[in-house]
C-alpha cells in the first residue's frame, strides 16, 4: 500500500448549490450553511496547527539565533542546515518522518511545519541582534552588563523588530503549508480544498477553504503587524 493511499479522505458533506446561481457555483451560501460545523471544526485545527507550529519553532530558533550571534563560526552550519531542511519538498519529508511518527498523524504535519519555520526565523532573528550598534553593546558593557544581562536588556529588545518581521513570515507561510497536510488527512482548510477537487471538481467547497486559508493569513498578518507596532514605538518616531 503506498504512503498516499493510506490517508484517510475526510468526510466533507456534499450540499446542494445555492438556488440562484448554476449547478456547480465557485461560491454558495447554502454550502456554508449547510456545512457549518465542518468548516469550522477545519478552521480551528488549521489555526491550531499553525499556532503550535509557529511557537515551537520560534522557541526552538531563538536560541540557534543566539547562538549563532555569539559564536560566528557557528552561523554557517546553524544556517546551511536550516536550509537544507527548508529545501526538501513537503511529500518527501512527510514520508521520512512517517516511519517514527506515523503516517497519518498530527505529529507528522507538526514536524514539517517546525522544521520550515526555521530559516525564515533564524536568519532575521539573527539579522535583527547583528544589527544592535556596537557603541551600544560597548556602553552596557561599560555599565555593568554581562553577556546574558546584555542580551536580556539591550541587544533582545533592539533586535525586535527583525524578530518580528520573521515571525509575520513565518507565520503567513505556515498558515499556507498546512493546506499540504490535506495529503494524509491533516491538512485543516486544505482538506476542503482537496476534498473538492476530488468531490467532481466541487467550487464551492474548494473556494470557501481558499478564501478561508487566504483570510486566515491575512488576519494574521495583521495582528502581528499591529502587535509590532505595540512592541516597537521607537520604530514609528524614527520614520517620524
Amino acid at each position: 500500500m503506498s504512503f498516499l493511499s493510506r490517508a484517510p479522505a475526510p468526510a466533507w458533506p456534499l450540499a446542494a448549490p445555492a438556488d440562484d446561481g448554476p449547478g456547480n457555483p465557485w461560491f454558495s451560501w447554502r454550502y456554508v450553511h449547510d456545512n457549518a460545523d465542518e468548516i469550522l471544526s477545519a478552521l480551528q485545527f488549521h489555526v491550531g496547527l499553525t499556532a503550535r507550529a509557529v511557537i515551537i519553532a520560534m522557541i526552538v530558533a531563538l536560541p540557534l539565533a543566539v547562538v549563532s550571534y555569539w559564536w560566528r563560526p557557528l552561523t554557517g552550519p546553524i544556517l546551511a542546515l536550516s536550509g537544507i531542511l527548508y529545501t526538501i519538498p513537503s511529500l518527501a519529508l512527510l514520508a521520512l518522518l512517517a516511519p517514527a511518527v506515523g503516517t497519518t498523524t498530527d505529529t507528522a504535519v507538526l514536524i514539517a511545519l517546525v522544521l520550515y519555520a526555521l530559516l525564515v526565523l533564524v536568519r532575521n532573528a539573527l539579522a535583527g541582534l547583528t544589527q544592535v550598534p556596537p557603541e551600544v553593546r560597548d556602553a552596557a558593557a561599560g555599565m555593568g552588563y554581562g553577556r546574558f544581562g546584555r542580551l536580556w536588556r539591550i541587544e533582545l529588545p533592539l533586535a525586535l523588530p527583525g524578530i518580528l518581521t520573521g515571525l509575520r513570515l513565518a507565520t503567513v507561510s505556515t498558515v499556507a503549508l498546512v493546506t499540504v497536510g490535506a495529503l494524509i488527512g491533516r491538512g485543516g482548510l486544505g482538506d476542503m480544498i482537496l476534498g473538492g477537487f476530488r468531490n467532481n471538481f466541487y467550487k464551492a467547497e474548494i473556494m470557501t477553504g481558499t478564501i478561508l486559508c487566504v483570510g486566515l493569513a491575512l488576519v494574521l498578518d495583521l495582528l502581528l503587524a499591529g502587535l509590532g507596532r505595540v512592541l516597537t514605538p521607537w520604530t514609528r518616531e524614527r520614520k517620524l
